[in-house]
């Protein structure tokens, strides 16, 4: 687990289709969703043409994404120990001002 300093300020936006995601840089991509299932293919940033299959859930104003990426498959669970090309992050949803 990483330290909150490592992440406190990144931030997720998806509208639609469309995500930007903002840490260190920025990258910029598509996302389609089916099933609690989520392919998403960067466009910009450190991610550009990679692709990367994920499951999801949103639950308390909160979204958690399991990331497969190596993108050859979705995760069948949350869990992610023993799993190095699997990543869990949780967002909190923010009200847009």
């Amino acid at each position: 687990m990483l330290p909150k300093a490592a992440f406190e300020n990144q931030k997720l936006i998806m509208s639609d289709s469309t995500y930007t995601f903002i840490a260190e840089s920025i990258d910029k991509g598509v996302v389609t969703y089916k099933d609690d299932k989520m392919d998403i293919y960067g466009k910009e940033g450190v991610n550009a043409g990679k692709h990367f299959a994920a499951i999801y859930k949103f639950e308390n104003d909160q979204l958690t994404i399991c990331y497969n990426l190596s993108g050859d498959s979705y995760p069948e669970t949350f869990e992610t120990k023993g799993k190095p090309k699997y990543f869990l992050s949780v967002f909190n949803k923010e009200l847009m001002k």
